[in-house]
């Protein structure tokens, strides 16, 4: 299952659970392809996109949520790995 993928089938605190332990592989596996391999450069990139994701949600035609659920904390650190 890719990280997308992991990511669209949130519906628990379990699932985040494997798509957090999934997001770690990846790091450990795909380093290069993280824009944020430390976890100094992760946390900024944590605050700065939570910052700006209504326009994330907006942009793709979903509800900006109101009240973070185990996927938009997904969300978060799904976009953490690449935002800048």
């Amino acid at each position: 299952m890719t990280l997308a993928e992991h990511t669209n089938s949130i519906r628990s605190r379990e699932d985040f659970v494997g798509f957090a332990k999934a997001l770690r592989k990846d790091l450990h596996d795909n380093p290069e392809s993280w824009e944020n391999a430390t976890l100094e450069l992760f946390l900024e990139a944590v605050g700065a996109w939570v910052e700006d994701m209504d326009g994330y949600y907006l942009n793709q035609g979903k509800p900006v949520p109101q009240q973070p659920d185990w996927k938009v904390v997904a969300d978060i650190f799904m976009a953490a790995k690449m935002y800048e």
